[in-house]
């Protein structure tokens, strides 16, 4: 008698949604894994957030008024929930510099080439950013802590304030994306990345009490999704400079820092995804 060979099933075919979390997970990695072999990519990320945050404790500190109080101690606590918002915000441009180096080398042309969902590679790309920018959080709370911030509203509070946090990097890394598909150079996708920032995070209640702006300003930083996610974070963190507004993004910031924070996802993220398809090196 012969033995029989059975012939091995072919593999079961994945689900779209299946295949584009796997695509996802594995350009992730690949993306991690570049960060760490340029370790300067991870320190010089580092060093920003640090240095604004001292400069800003000590060289304002003395100078700001919240509420009646000028107390340095009582700016600094006012400070870190705009520090926060504006590390995680400002990760946009090595989103779009990430990229556009990518389209620049033509690897985004060899990865559209390949059997891969289609915004694998980009959601890849802002997970990785996603991973970096919570590591930086997590050394700037360290800072934070030893310049005199605290919670005073309990660890689960603190915890959705940073989750808030990172969602809105999250959303305004797709930002970057976009950026990075629509430019030549990486020194490009900086430069755009970083423009348009400074207005977002200097007109907002970060580092001032919104009601101290012009009267034509206040509407815009009451608005402005950044605002928002300040004003959840200095609420479920206890500190000190919760703007009194009858905006409903800063009467209700928690749920508004969460809604313009998946709407800019959901625009964005199909924007990039559509010009990820005819972006050309």
């Amino acid at each position: 008698m012969t033995a029989t060979t059975r012939t091995p099933a072919p593999p079961k075919p994945r689900g779209a949604l299946a295949r584009s979390i796997s695509d996802s997970l594995v350009v992730t990695q690949r993306n991690l894994i570049r960060m760490m072999r340029i370790p300067e990519m991870i320190i010089f990320g580092l060093i920003q957030p640090i240095m604004f945050v001292v400069l800003f404790s000590y060289v304002f500190g003395g100078s700001m008024q919240i509420g009646t109080s000028t107390s340095p101690e009582v700016y600094r606590e006012f400070l870190m929930a705009g520090i926060f918002a504006q590390t995680v915000t400002f990760a946009t441009a090595g989103a779009g510099a990430g990229i556009a180096d990518d389209m620049h080398k033509g690897l985004i042309d060899r990865f559209r080439s390949l059997p891969m969902a289609r915004g694998a590679v980009l959601t890849g790309r802002t997970l990785a950013d996603l991973v970096q920018t919570a590591l930086t959080v997590v050394v700037l709370v360290i800072v934070a802590l030893l310049v005199g911030w605290r919670i005073h509203e309990g660890v689960p509070k603190a915890l959705l304030a940073f989750g808030l946090l990172l969602l809105l990097g999250y959303a305004f890394s797709w930002i970057g994306a976009l950026i990075g598909l629509s430019v030549r150079t990486p020194e490009a996708a900086t430069s755009g990345g970083l423009i348009w920032l400074f207005p977002v995070t200097f007109i907002s209640n970060a580092f001032v009490d919104s009601s101290k702006l012009p009267s034509w300003l206040q509407p815009i930083a009451e608005w402005n999704p950044f605002s928002a996610t300040v004003q959840a974070c200095r609420e479920l963190f206890g500190n000190p400079g919760v703007s009194p507004s009858d905006a409903w993004p800063m009467q209700h910031p928690v749920w508004a820092s969460l809604l313009w924070s998946l709407l800019i996802i959901a625009v964005f993220r199909s924007l990039s995804v559509r010009k990820y398809r005819s972006a050309t090196a």
